[in-house]
């Protein structure tokens, strides 16, 4: 299908950009990536009056150590983020889960923060931020402020960003040494995944999901039963509990309850023993 007519913005640097998202008013939208944007502008699920594309702010595209975190720009692109050397070294888990963003075409224009501020329950990186940790800066006419992953994501393709604001990077506390997993169970590759789980062990535990509900989780359950001893397999066996995971064409909530399962157990088998 064809969008409807929008009026499209180039912007060349952050101030610009949100100069164009106030003159646009609530129904403007960044444009980074496009890959989760334009889809639904063509099924008319999502007809912004006017698109700003951020895409060539350059200045959005990094990754640099500040102390004991790791902060990767919102511009960054996914293949930057998979194959960078700092990402692998202290963040090996975001590292993975971006080299298994679609396709390479997707990973060579995709960016993290358009990943992470479309806010899809079904995408992998936001749950791989959930589980290290993350937190997120955006900025806005009132200044800039950092949400903690836990509270960003509100509901279905919903976060905690204003319409006047823009994602402008994530920091992660370093990993380095951690075991850590990804699983992933799609139908075919490139798939969405049915049930994703991605998994930390180390100083810190964190246990997520994909695709269990509106948006990503954290498996609080999980993470609580392994601090009071218990081992994978029991931890695991508590992957869905109190998450009502979708219906849909490819798998019922029971199946997915019971995928979620089997997944946690492997994530936390395969990380406990790195």
């Amino acid at each position: 299908m064809i969008p409807a007519a929008f009026e499209y913005r180039l912007a060349s640097n952050v101030d610009e950009a949100l100069s164009m998202l106030a003159g646009g008013g609530e129904d403007a939208k960044l444009l980074a990536g496009g890959h989760s944007l334009l889809p639904l502008m063509k099924l008319r699920l999502s007809a912004p009056s006017m698109l700003v594309d951020i895409g060539r702010i350059s200045d959005l595209s990094y990754v640099r150590e500040e102390g004991d975190r790791l902060v990767i720009g919102a511009l960054t692109r996914h293949r930057d983020v998979e194959i960078n050397p700092l990402v692998r070294e202290h963040a090996p888990l975001v590292a993975h889960v971006a080299g298994q963003v679609g396709d390479p075409q997707v990973r060579h224009r995709g960016t993290i923060g358009g990943s992470v501020a479309h806010g899809d329950a079904a995408s992998d990186l936001p749950a791989a931020c959930l589980a290290m940790g993350a937190t997120f800066s955006a900025v806005g006419p009132s200044g800039t402020r950092t949400i903690d992953a836990t509270e960003f994501f509100l509901g279905f393709l919903e976060t905690a960003l204003r319409p006047d604001e823009i994602l402008t990077e994530i920091s992660l506390p370093k990993a380095t040494g951690a075991g850590w997993s990804f699983q992933k169970f799609n139908r075919r590759a490139q798939d969405w995944a049915i049930v994703g789980v991605a998994a930390l062990r180390g100083e810190r535990t964190g246990v997520s999901l994909v695709n269990m509900g509106s948006v990503p989780l954290r498996a609080t359950a999980v993470e609580d039963a392994l601090a009071g001893g218990a081992d994978e397999a029991e931890a695991a066996s508590h992957a869905a509990d109190g998450l009502d995971p979708p219906s849909d064409l490819n798998a019922s909530p029971e199946y997915r309850r019971h995928l979620a399962q089997v997944l946690v157990r492997r994530a936390l088998e395969e990380a406990s023993a790195a």
